[in-house]
C-alpha cells in the first residue's frame, strides 16, 4: 500500500494550517491573560544566611531574587555590575566559595551558607589585592565597568590553574596547565571588556602569576 496516498498536503494547506494554530494559540493566550479569576504568582520569601567578604548576613528574601540583586539591592555591595542579566558577559562574576559565578544566574537561596567574595572583599584602596594593583599598572581598567568583575574572575582563574584545572586550551589534561596567554584568553572568555583592554588584562594576570608571558 503507499501510505503517501492517503495523505495529501500542498504546500499551501500547510501555511493555512501553521498560521491558524499561531493565531489560536495567541487567542488563548490573551484570554487566559484577561481571565479575572486567574490567580497571579505569590512570591514566597525564605530566610538564608550568606557570608560575604567575611561578615553573615542573615536575609529574608524572595526566592526569585538572583545573588546578583541580593549583592547589589540587599546589602549594598554596588561593585558587583549588572550588564547583560543573561550570563553572558562575566560583569557580574564574583567568588562563591572560592569558585568563579556569575551572580546575575544564581539564585540567592542556592548560596545558603555560602561564602562569598566580591570586588569590595578582595581588597580596598589603602590594601588592594595584588590583581587591583596589576589592573592599574597595565591600564587593564579602561572605562572600568567590567573591572569588578575581570578582577574576580582573574583571581578564580590563577586559583583553577594552580590547582590543575585544564581548559579547552590545555595540550595535556592531564598535566599542569601552564600560565600562557593562550590558556588566560581562553580562561577568561565569559568576561567581555566593551574598551578591548583584553592584550592589557592578560599581562596583568600574567604579572600577578609570577610567569613571563608566552
Amino acid at each position: 500500500m503507499d501510505h503517501h496516498s492517503q495523505l495529501h498536503v500542498t504546500r499551501r494547506g500547510l501555511l493555512i494550517a501553521g498560521a491558524s494554530t499561531a493565531a489560536a494559540s495567541t487567542v488563548y493566550g490573551q484570554t487566559d491573560t484577561l481571565n479575572p479569576s486567574a490567580q497571579p504568582m505569590q512570591a514566597t520569601n525564605m530566610p538564608i544566611t550568606l557570608q560575604v567578604n567575611g561578615r553573615d548576613h542573615l536575609l529574608d528574601l524572595d526566592t526569585r531574587t538572583t545573588l546578583l540583586d541580593t549583592l547589589r539591592e540587599h546589602l549594598h555591595l554596588t561593585g558587583t555590575k549588572k550588564g547583560c542579566d543573561h550570563g553572558q558577559c562575566g560583569a557580574c562574576t564574583v567568588l562563591v566559595n572560592g569558585r568563579r559565578v556569575v551572580s546575575c544566574l544564581s539564585l540567592a537561596v542556592m548560596n545558603e551558607g555560602a561564602s562569598v567574595t566580591t570586588i569590595e572583599g578582595l581588597g580596598t584602596p589603602q590594601s588592594p589585592h595584588p590583581m587591583q594593583v596589576a589592573f592599574v599598572r597595565h591600564d587593564g581598567y579602561q572605562c572600568g565597568y567590567c573591572t569588578p568583575g575581570q578582577i574576580c574572575s582573574a583571581v578564580g582563574v590563577l586559583d583553577e590553574i594552580k590547582q590543575g584545572m585544564p581548559s579547552h586550551a590545555s595540550q595535556d589534561i592531564v598535566a599542569q596547565p601552564l600560565v600562557s596567554a593562550a590558556e588566560l584568553r581562553e580562561r577568561m572568555s565569559g568576561n567581555l571588556c566593551r574598551c578591548g583592554a583584553y592584550s592589557n588584562i592578560v599581562d596583568a594576570i600574567t604579572e600577578v602569576s609570577g610567569r613571563a608571558r608566552t
